[in-house]
């Protein structure tokens, strides 16, 4: 298995279809789908949207029952993309760079960003509604796998307890994991739970998707603490150090550099070692966990 060509195999597909399930930057409020798409088409890691192709061919069905994921990959990047526009808002981490170029409300405004995260928001769900129209009982559930994600007891919720976290010098263990528990790894679960379900996963394979990927999202969000602590602005695609800047509670500032690289790694294994039990030992997705994993090595 070639990772690296499979993982432009699945990235080239994502962005195919960006481009055709996204209205145009013509459509009538030009200005609003024109932020929609500057946000989506900003490039970046496409690490959701792969996670729900990839999670999909990993159980064959067949062809007539066969669901096409991509729908569901657009609605997770539409969705997560919504969350990054907002959280760069002045309101929220005031950031001025995301994924190598100027934020959304640098590049239009303020009100403009809202309203394209507000849109991506919404059109992420009727994507899940109508490009899945034929086979009700798959619509539903994958309405309610990104509901759960991305509501007020996960994704937002976390983004919640990361803000009333900031500079608060007594934060617990417990309360880190939450946050990144939701505001991180609920999406990821929730990426590879949408492809089992496009696919024919049985609920026990479901089941270890769901752990893998919770080891995975906190792999990544450690990660992604470390990285902010040592890598620089370039080769983050984003501001560096401004987690620490915040007065941030994050892995780092409650494990240091050294235990949170170690404790990345044991998500990171434990995330690989449920792959392993899933149809053909999933070699792509256990490739891009070790990948996700180790980037601060």
């Amino acid at each position: 298995m070639d990772f690296a060509a499979e993982m432009s195999r699945h990235a080239a597909r994502v962005e195919a279809g960006i481009e055709r399930l996204l209205p145009s930057g013509e459509t009538r409020p030009a200005r609003l789908h024109a932020a929609m798409r500057y946000a989506m088409q900003a490039g970046g890691k496409r690490l959701r949207p792969v996670l729900v192709l990839a999670a999909a061919e990993l159980f064959p069905s067949a062809a007539e029952e066969r669901a096409d994921p991509l729908a569901a990959a657009v609605a997770i990047e539409c969705l997560h993309t919504y969350s990054l526009i907002h959280d760069d808002l002045p309101c929220m981490d005031n950031d001025d760079l995301r994924r190598g170029r100027p934020t959304a409300h640098r590049a239009f405004d303020e009100a403009t960003a809202l309203l394209a995260g507000d849109a991506l928001l919404t059109h992420a769900f009727a994507l899940l509604a109508t490009g899945y129209a034929a086979q009700p009982a798959l619509s539903q559930a994958l309405v309610a796998v990104l509901a759960d994600a991305a509501g007020s007891r996960r994704l937002i919720g976390g983004q919640m307890e990361d803000l009333l976290a900031e500079k608060k010098t007594d934060a617990t263990r417990e309360e880190l994991e939450f946050i990144h528990l939701n505001k991180t790894a609920a999406m990821i679960e929730a990426a590879l739970v949408l492809g089992a379900h496009c696919g024919d996963a049985t609920k026990h394979e479901i089941d270890l998707l769901t752990q893998a990927g919770r080891n995975l999202g906190l792999a990544f969000q450690i990660t992604d603490d470390v990285l902010d602590a040592t890598a620089d602005s370039a080769t983050l695609g984003k501001t560096a150090g401004k987690d620490a800047k915040a007065g941030k509670t994050t892995f780092v500032r409650l494990h240091g550099l050294e235990d949170s690289r170690r404790l990345a790694i044991e998500h990171t294994d434990a995330a690989i070692a449920d792959l392993r039990k899933l149809p053909g030992e999933a070699p792509f997705l256990v490739a891009l966990a070790e990948n996700m994993g180790r980037r601060s090595k």
